[in-house]
């Protein structure tokens, strides 16, 4: 849909703009930062405790760094488009 709304753009400058975009959403990720796109959601991080967790194969026991993740909360409009 881009690049037909934009015929002037070639196929690699339609990528690297979409790259540039999730480059700048991950960089503010990293500093803790908070994105928010209106009426689509917003993406922040979360810490994760560390814990104890299972390996499927084998059933033993691992030990579960603590972490932060990614963490994608949908903006209302979206929730709304969604569930029409």
């Amino acid at each position: 849909m881009l690049a037909t709304d934009n015929p002037e753009l070639s196929a690699r400058e339609i990528e690297q703009i979409v790259d540039v975009f999730f480059e700048q959403i991950t960089g503010r990720l990293v500093e803790n930062g908070r994105v928010e796109l209106r009426g689509f959601g917003a993406f922040s991080t979360r810490e994760r405790d560390a814990r104890t967790g299972r390996n499927p194969r084998t059933g033993e026991a691992v030990n579960v760094d603590a972490k932060r993740v990614p963490y994608f909360k949908p903006g209302k409009e979206m929730r709304v488009r969604l569930n029409v």
